[in-house]
């Protein structure tokens, strides 16, 4: 079976009965781990995603882990899921048909959006069409003034009016978008309950609720998207639900949010667009989770599977925090592309470079590779499955990086001859080169365009890659992570236990979280340290509310609050975040001084004008789940020799193939020290160690490489 039991050291023996289980879907694999809330062992496994209904992969998945651990599903109490479904299903615009009610004379915002040009010379840039066009957006007689007070009541006959016309249209959704909502939700919340009864079938998402925030147009997006894909999450979670209940499993289900904490399935079900980016958040939680046990604060979290590649930058032993992000680029991947979306989001920077990516020979002759990608349905040509177009797989596997005979641990045994045909006859031939020089350039560009991405989200931040470390995992990270090190002048990476499929294990060490954002302008002079605490508490009530759904009593939550704030006639504002405290009254006094340090730090000033707060914000976080303090591979026996053999490999040094040494990676011990060039197999990926790195095994088991990057022969071609 596929799977690796990693122990916590001198507790080897039976797995106990207080189990979660991490299940994160990919484009190509979808991955599980299993854990011991006892601290005895973790398991892991690795399949095929299943594209036609991901759902299948994951309750054979579960239940695959469960058999070859000699366990039940009903021993298990939790089980945390991942996924990429609501942003997939926005990207190729699979959800529902969606209706919009909006404000009188403001409908046309969606397609006015920002009115600005995100490149000023390119004349052919295109926009993102709205999810809702125009013929299903209806407008009904009401509006709010900016302070909250009611101008002109809600016209209810024109909103029931309204629930006849989306019936009419054959409206699976509506999204309810009223303007200066998010000060006063009466006449949203009113039309909602109005239509609720009016079509009790379809999925209504009102913008107080989803995002109360000012800016109506990002506000209406976000809402949107929220109806768009709520009736499809909502069929995916009922059929993951009972397909493990038939499968024996009676615990909690919970879904990762985009900002690194879990959701009961119902506030799933209301909240879809929270689920926008779940899977690889929970990496970015795990990579912070190592920098803080290795006392290595600022990291690059390098996350490469078979589809994508993201990074994202952990600060002070926290990963940075965004509440904007853009889904859906339809122009060159361009920024302001896509649709504009404001949740609580782990600032990460995605492309399409992973396993699966495509090699091809563009119009101008030039070799590229990626966003296209294979998926797990053919996939690579070396899978056998049918494919036949050249991936990054199957240059790694030409270059001796993969062994066929080793993928995913033997059980899936890969085609070296499919993939040098699919190399030669889609690159090597078109270009007029060898076809090992093909390989070797496909792995090298997918390198290059990885770092490239990374160092402009890196620079957009002000973030010093020299003087930072690499947590790297995935199927295909610690394939490429020196390379991409190396061109960014990391000097050291590590390779956690289980990297392979670490993005599963974070979802085991991530919390139930919930957060709001809502916008109340207000200048600080205005303000009474009662208003200010009555604002918070507000607030408090409204997130602990949805968290006493998952029974996390109040004393167990901790609660972080976070300001925007600006000066009087600025247009943007910065994220002052409060200290810790039991009332938020007793930091009034404060508030002043920590926006001035947090303007001083951005811009080396401070400005003798007003202070104003924009939005309020507060997130409740329950207890955090460890995964023990030291942990052991394999299975514990004592005379293993290390070193497996030899494999010819493309060495970039030498610019030619040579003798690499192939290290178990089950078999290495605490203290154990690695030169390169090496490889280290484990049976979810393989760690490729650049010739003049050094790796020692630390007390953890992950993998320390400190690079050789003094040396300029590294990617020499061949």
């Amino acid at each position: 079976p596929m799977r690796t039991c990693i122990s916590t050291a001198n507790q080897q023996g039976q797995i106990q009965k207080m189990l979660r289980i991490g299940v994160d879907i990919g484009g190509t694999f979808t991955d599980f781990a299993l854990h011991d809330a006892t601290g005895a062992c973790i398991a892991i496994h690795k399949q095929l995603t299943t594209p036609s209904d991901p759902s299948k992969a994951v309750i054979e998945g579960v239940q695959t882990l469960a058999t070859d651990n000699s366990l039940s599903l009903a021993d298990v109490q939790e089980i945390v899921h991942g996924t990429t479904l609501v942003t997939n299903a926005v990207i190729e615009r699979r959800g529902a048909t969606t209706g919009m009610l909006g404000t009188a004379g403001f409908t046309d915002i969606m397609d006015m959006g920002f009115e600005r040009r995100y490149d000023l010379f390119d004349l052919r840039i295109t926009y993102a069409q709205p999810l809702v066009p125009r013929a299903r957006r209806i407008a009904v007689t009401e509006r709010i003034r900016f302070d909250g007070t009611v101008e002109t009541p809600l016209d209810e006959a024109a909103v029931q009016e309204a629930a006849k016309a989306f019936a009419d249209c054959g409206a699976e959704a509506v999204a309810v978008c009223f303007l200066h909502s998010y000060v006063n939700a009466a006449h949203e919340l009113r039309a909602a309950e109005i239509l609720r009864a009016e079509l009790p079938e379809v999925f209504v998402s009102t913008s107080a609720e989803v995002f109360p925030n000012m800016r109506e147009f990002e506000r209406w997006t976000t809402t949107c998207v929220n109806a768009f894909t709520g009736p499809m999450f909502d069929t995916y979670l009922n059929r993951l639900e009972s397909g493990l209940g038939q499968a024996g499993f009676g615990g909690q289900l919970y879904i990762m949010s985009s900002s690194g904490g879990m959701l009961t399935t119902a506030t799933a079900r209301r909240f879809p667009v929270r689920a926008l980016e779940s899977g690889p958040a929970a990496g970015a939680l795990m990579s912070a989770s190592h920098g803080r046990a290795l006392a290595l604060n600022n990291l690059l979290s390098f996350d490469m599977g078979g589809t994508t590649a993201k990074g994202a930058l952990v600060v002070g032993a926290e990963p940075i925090k965004h509440y904007e992000m853009e889904v859906a680029r339809g122009y060159q991947f361009r920024r302001g592309s896509g649709l504009s979306i404001r949740i609580p989001v782990i600032d990460m920077i995605e492309i399409g470079a992973g396993g699966g990516s495509i090699a091809e020979v563009d119009e101008r002759g030039l070799l590229k590779v990626g966003p296209r990608s294979a998926g797990a349905m053919p996939g690579p040509a070396c899978y056998g499955q049918g494919g036949s177009k050249p991936t990054l797989t199957d240059a790694n596997l030409l270059l001796g990086l993969l062994d066929e005979h080793f993928f995913l641990g033997g059980t899936m045994p890969l085609d070296t001859k499919a993939a040098e045909s699919a190399i030669s006859n889609s690159v090597a031939l078109p270009l007029g080169i060898d076809t090992m020089r093909a390989a070797y350039g496909i792995h090298d560009i997918v390198s290059e365009d990885i770092a490239r991405a990374f160092r402009i989200h890196a620079s957009e931040r002000a973030f010093d890659y020299r003087s930072a470390s690499m947590v790297a995992f995935g199927g295909s990270g610690p394939l490429h992570a020196m390379a991409v090190a190396r061109k960014l002048k990391i000097p050291k990476v590590v390779f956690p236990v289980a990297a392979g499929v670490m993005s599963a294990l974070g979802l085991l060490v991530s919390p139930l979280a919930f957060e709001v954002a809502r916008s109340r302008r207000i200048h600080l002079s205005d303000l009474t340290a009662e208003d200010f605490e009555a604002t918070f508490d507000a607030l408090e009530r409204e997130v602990t509310a949805i968290l006493d759904e998952a029974g996390v009593p109040r004393s167990e939550l901790r609660i972080v609050r976070r300001l925007d704030m600006r000066y009087q006639g600025q247009g943007h504002e910065i994220e002052v975040v409060l200290p810790e405290a039991q009332s938020a009254g007793s930091l009034f006094d404060e508030i002043e001084e920590l926006f001035g340090a947090a303007y001083q730090a951005i811009y080396t000033l401070r400005l003798d004008e007003p202070a104003e707060i924009v939005n309020w914000k507060l997130e409740a976080i329950g207890p955090t789940v460890g995964l023990g303090e030291r942990y052991q591979l394999g299975d514990g026996a004592d005379e293993v020799t290390a070193q497996k053999g030899t494999r010819r490999a493309y060495d970039p040094v030498q610019g030619q193939f040579t003798d690499w040494p192939v290290y178990d990676r089950y078999a290495l011990r605490p203290g154990m020290q690695l030169s390169g060039p090496a490889l280290i197999e484990e049976r979810e990926s393989t760690c490729v160690i650049g010739r003049g790195d050094q790796v020692v095994v630390d007390q953890r088991y992950n993998l320390i490489a400190d690079l050789n990057i003094t040396d300029d022969a590294q990617g020499k071609a061949v």
